[in-house]
């Protein structure tokens, strides 16, 4: 497992009862994770510190509640030189998944090594964490959600790390229209990301599907790749599909045509002061190894 151990302004503080109490910069938050099964507090007198918790609803979704009256409305976290903006959505989110820094990193890894101008497509690529660390290392980004408002959110992330004069195009779309565009366009990318949900709606109401539309988007994606890519790397949560799925669809569409490595683990947080780590997914990637 890939485990995230730098976030200075993120940590799991316990994990019971399937809920998970974090810390975001200053603000303690209660969210619920149905994998945490076992009902035993490491740390029962954190529980009573929270600023604001979500309740799922019996009839679905659910809602925040404010403990701190005084918390504000959208506050902020730093990952080494990166700041992002958050605040408390619906579906118990805040605007950034931590976990994802292991993928931020070897991304900007990449980037940074590189004597030449590298291209970024983010697809399914929400309120910007992959696309402002893109941007930060020197790579031109282009930046696909279906949801404006998340575009948006997207936008004052970049402005938050003052890359607003940087390369990145933000387009609101239906990411396997616009990846099929794109190949009539003739564009070409040396990394491609993606972070499909297991189901979802484009921006015209398209239906997507991670079991049914998983294949056609990587496939397509496999004929923007530039002579010298770099990485492609597909983000799960859905729990539909294994990571040898993943690795196997890599195999049939990237391998083919590209010398390299696939790769697959989980990757997750720690548990403050303990030997926990909580999963959040998995990351199957292709690496060009044989630069």
């Amino acid at each position: 497992m890939r485990t995230v151990n730098d976030f200075k302004d993120y940590e799991i503080l316990d994990l019971a009862h399937k809920e998970k109490l974090e810390r975001w910069g200053n603000i303690i938050l209660r969210r619920p994770d149905p994998q945490v099964i076992w009902p035993e507090e490491r740390r029962p007198q954190m529980w009573d510190k929270v600023d604001a918790y979500y309740t799922r609803s019996s009839s679905g979704g659910g809602a925040w509640s404010l403990v701190n009256t005084k918390m504000p409305e959208t506050f902020s976290v730093c990952y080494r030189d990166l700041t992002f903006k958050l605040k408390l959505m619906g579906f118990k989110h805040t605007g950034l998944f931590p976990e994802q820094a292991v993928n931020w990193n070897l991304v900007r890894d990449l980037i940074e090594k590189e004597n030449r101008p590298i291209k970024v497509l983010n697809l399914f690529a929400y309120t910007g964490a992959a696309s402002v660390a893109s941007l930060k290392s020197g790579a031109s980004v282009v930046h696909v959600d279906s949801s404006k408002g998340m575009i948006e959110w997207a936008k004052e992330n970049v402005k938050a790390n003052n890359l607003q004069d940087k390369p990145i195009r933000f387009i609101a779309d239906d990411c396997l229209k616009f990846v099929k565009r794109e190949i009539r366009r003739g564009n070409k990318y040396d990394i491609i990301l993606m972070d499909p949900p297991s189901f979802g709606r484009g921006s015209k109401h398209e239906v997507w599907s991670i079991e049914n539309d998983l294949y056609e988007l990587i496939s397509n994606c496999a004929l923007l790749l530039s002579d010298k890519p770099l990485l492609f790397l597909v983000n799960s949560y859905s729990t539909g599909l294994s990571k040898t799925i993943i690795e196997d669809l890599l195999k049939i569409t990237i391998l083919p045509k590209y010398k390299g490595e696939i790769f697959s683990d989980e990757i997750g947080l720690p548990v403050k002061d303990s030997n926990l780590i909580l999963p959040c997914g998995m990351t199957s990637y292709w690496l060009n190894t044989q630069k």
